[in-house]
């Protein structure tokens, strides 16, 4: 198995989430632990400084993604933010069959992953 993916939590991903991925091994830094209210830009200097994957339900970071080619990767959420646990079980079985998130923009729905390679 290969080692787990480093992760930048956006502000908008549930802080239950966060401790779940945690729990479960992952290297979770969060921003709303580190620097609430960050702006887009800082996130995404965050994430190239730390190659760290971006969890998000914000779609600029989609478009960041493909047009910075230093974003290590994005998780674009594209599901109602609800329910937590379900937004917790999604992030983890997407975690779990994308092989390597790095250099990928995934956008995960309700019944579909799509991977878009950025490099």
């Amino acid at each position: 198995m290969s080692s787990k993916p480093k992760i930048l939590a956006d502000e908008n991903i549930p802080r239950t989430t966060i401790q779940s991925l945690r729990s479960l091994g992952y290297d979770v830094v969060s921003v709303w632990e580190v620097n609430p209210g960050m702006n887009d830009e800082q996130v995404v200097q965050l994430s190239i400084r730390e190659k760290r994957i971006i969890i998000t339900f914000d779609k600029d970071f989609g478009r960041t993604a493909l047009t910075n080619p230093n974003v290590p990767g994005v998780i674009l959420m594209r599901i109602p933010p609800a329910n937590p646990e379900y937004i917790t079980n999604r992030i983890i079985s997407t975690l779990k069959s994308v092989e390597n998130p790095y250099d990928k923009l995934i956008v995960v729905r309700r019944n579909t992953i799509r991977i878009i390679p950025l490099r």
